[in-house]
């Protein structure tokens, strides 16, 4: 089961005291690896990891009068620290702290949406195994096309799902860089070493170049890769909502005691959390639109893609995380409709089966012309008649069975022959 408390834990991942937090970790990192190379004493370094902190009430304050949010910061961090103070932030521009400050907020949140994609995973495997024998009909452009089962179905969700989760981690490796590297990205009043030592301490490999920002073509990757994650869960949010359909009714969401699915129809029974799902993926893939704008900016940077990210990672990741956790829940408390399930597949007297009759008569020897004909004809009609039943027609015509017997014709119906080969797709997930 996916974490209780994850929802929370993501929505004040994206609070300002948490932003700010990310902020004094990477300067303190940086004062720490001035004072590997001797350039700060010990005794201030220690004074400094002592005292450095803030309020966010504070910054706001002095923000209103200089109007930028990291002098703010770091004077309200000065204010606290006392005469070491002037070694925070020696030879860095903003971006540093930043860009750097928000690659670690992004590998944090990022955590949660790993176990969240497991927990989907491992969901999905183990509805999977449960329904590896579960005979329904597989669609094509929404038509009845041959039997499968509805295991074999979640087996493609699971494919799905892991991978997305594959994207998501090489987009998370892509993004996880950090720089430490003065305005322009020259290194101007600090040197690469103290960058590289930064960034290992925070777990963060350094940009092989910065222009005073990371560039933006990572997160632009990383917002590609979340959007992926929520078409994923939109697909299979659409899958459900047409087999609830009241005609086909072969999954339902579960419906507690108690709820109500509609004011004026007390019969209604809605895939509301399907619903839900679907409407939010277009939020996410919309904000995937705006992070590919953000990529082109002016010179070595401009600040065009900071208010857009303000809005986006955080609206993204926390989407993606209550995405993941709602479908979780929707795939555990799935009702399958077995009986709906074979009663389908066996319209209009097991249409479904054209292909297999097909291939026997071919097998007899008749061209395939001649045996698509034959059969087209008896499964047409049927499909135009309701009450139309396509083996009956099929034993009725002189021309089928001058070829086939009743029994070969009958073993054309049996749904095991489509199902023989279920065993090897299900190992390769090791199911």
């Amino acid at each position: 089961m996916i974490e209780r408390y994850s929802l929370k834990e993501m929505k004040d991942l994206w609070e300002l005291d948490s932003k700010f937090g990310f902020y004094l970790q990477v300067e303190l990192a940086v004062c720490e690896a001035y004072n590997s190379l001797g350039k700060i004493s010990d005794a201030d370094l220690k004074t400094i990891k002592e005292k450095a902190s803030f309020s966010v009430e504070r910054i706001d304050e002095i923000e209103k009068e200089v109007g930028h949010d990291v002098i703010a910061f770091l004077t309200n961090v000065n204010e606290n620290v006392g005469e070491p103070s002037r070694f925070i932030h020696m030879g860095m521009t903003s971006s540093d702290v930043i860009d750097t400050a928000f690659a670690l907020q992004i590998k944090k949140a990022s955590e949660i949406i790993l176990k969240d994609l497991n927990s989907v995973i491992e969901t999905i495997k183990n509805k999977a195994k449960e329904h590896k024998d579960t005979v329904c009909i597989g669609r094509s452009h929404g038509i009845h096309a041959e039997p499968m089962t509805f295991g074999v179905k979640l087996c493609s969700w699971l494919d799905l799902f892991e991978r997305a989760k594959k994207r998501f981690e090489t987009a998370l490796e892509d993004i996880s860089v950090g720089q430490i590297s003065g305005p322009v990205g020259t290194y101007s009043n600090i040197s690469p070493e103290i960058e590289s030592i930064t960034c290992e301490k925070l777990g963060l490999k350094p940009a092989k170049i910065s222009t005073q920002v990371i560039a933006r073509d990572r997160h632009a990757h990383y917002m590609q890769a979340l959007a992926l994650i929520a078409a994923s869960i939109e697909q299979c949010a659409i899958e459900v909502r047409h087999l609830q359909r009241t005609e086909v009714l072969e999954v339902e969401e579960a419906f507690k005691k108690g709820q109500k699915g509609s004011s004026a129809m007390p019969h209604k029974k809605n895939p509301i959390s399907s619903e839900n799902l679907s409407g939010l993926a277009r939020v996410v893939k919309s904000n995937a639109a705006a992070a590919l704008d953000n990529i082109a900016l002016w010179h070595e940077r401009d600040i065009s893609h900071s208010s857009v990210e303000r809005i986006i990672f955080p609206d993204s990741t926390i989407l993606i995380d209550y995405m993941l956790n709602r479908f979780n829940r929707l795939v555990e408390g799935l009702v399958i409709h077995k009986d709906n399930m074979l009663k389908n597949s066996s319209l209009f007297g097991g249409i479904v089966y054209s292909q297999r009759v097909l291939l026997e008569l071919t097998n007899k020897g008749l061209s395939r012309e001649q045996a698509y004909s034959l059969v087209q004809k008896n499964a047409l009609a049927a499909f135009n008649n309701q009450d139309g039943d396509f083996k009956k027609n099929l034993l009725q015509d002189s021309e089928v069975t001058a070829v086939l017997s009743e029994s070969e014709i009958e073993n054309c119906f049996d749904s095991s022959y489509y199902l023989r080969n279920v065993h090897k797709i299900y190992e390769r997930f090791s199911i």
